[in-house]
């Protein structure tokens, strides 16, 4: 289905999501000077990603807002994780520069190296490459989304996680998957790509469902049915106490540091009950 301005609509939209996700982490962690919970892992991991992931789209030829894309993933991928290193680990400024411009100038030469190699094997037939490249960004893409699945199985939760930050990307694999159907030819490689990511996105919400939600509701419940009991007896008006959904600060960071933070809360409420 050849349909170029549905086509660059829902590419831009997909861009704008997987920039609009990371760029408020990035002024989160400079405002508040640290990037507790985040997994340096997964934004390296998303970095490299971009690399095959450009080389694909630029060789078959997508429209202009999915070739640009993966540039904007590398990018804010790097800010992200340098960030990591010179807050937690405190890192100087001259330092950080040191590692990540030489990590992005090799990222952009083995990309744009890869451009030129790979269209001129298509020119001679060759299209394994092709496929190398939509494997490695699938690969890539999924190992990142990953590592919150080791931690929900080790944790059994699905705490510290931004589900808006988390839902503001897989609307960007969906809509990038859309934009794959109105290109000039069908390709499933791409649709692969876009479409296995948007799937670890949905069982990430599925989990937090059944960790998450599914006791909170319970909880809910049990404390309205209490209270009411409580209220019928006593005869005071007294309503159902607010229980807050685990959040965070942080778009994508581990239970970790969620933990930390419930063990300051567990402190404050000892200290207030003493006072």
């Amino acid at each position: 289905m050849d349909v170029p301005v549905a086509a660059n609509v829902l590419g831009t939209l997909g861009a704008v999501c997987w920039s609009v996700q990371l760029i408020p982490q990035i002024i989160i962690n400079y405002r508040r000077h640290n990037a507790t919970g985040l997994q340096p892992s997964m934004m390296m991991f998303w970095a490299w990603a971009g690399v095959p992931l450009g080389v694909y789209n630029i060789t078959s030829a997508f429209n202009i807002a999915l070739r640009v894309q993966p540039q904007i993933l590398s990018c804010l991928s790097l800010i992200t994780w340098i960030q990591v290193y010179y807050y937690e680990k405190k890192w100087s400024v001259y330092r950080s520069l040191l590692v990540v411009v030489p990590i992005a100038c090799c990222m952009a030469g083995i990309e744009l190296g890869l451009i030129f190699a790979l269209r001129h094997g298509k020119e001679k037939g060759i299209d394994w490459p092709q496929t190398l490249m939509a494997v490695l960004a699938a690969v890539f893409l999924a190992c990142g989304v990953l590592a919150h699945y080791w931690d929900i199985y080790t944790h059994k939760t699905v705490r510290n996680i931004s589900f808006t930050f988390c839902f503001i990307d897989a609307m960007g694999d969906l809509t990038s998957l859309i934009s794959v159907f109105f290109q000039p030819r069908l390709d499933v490689l791409g649709i692969v790509i876009y479409g296995v990511e948007l799937v670890l996105w949905l069982g990430i919400f599925a989990c937090g469902g059944y960790y998450n939600l599914r006791p909170w509701l319970s909880e809910k419940r049990s404390s309205a049915t209490r209270h009411g009991s409580e209220n019928t007896r006593e005869g005071t008006g007294e309503g159902v106490p607010l229980h807050d959904m685990p959040s965070s600060t942080s778009a994508f960071s581990t239970s970790s540091a969620n933990m930390e933070a419930s063990g300051l809360r567990d402190r404050h409420t000892a200290t207030s009950s003493q006072a």
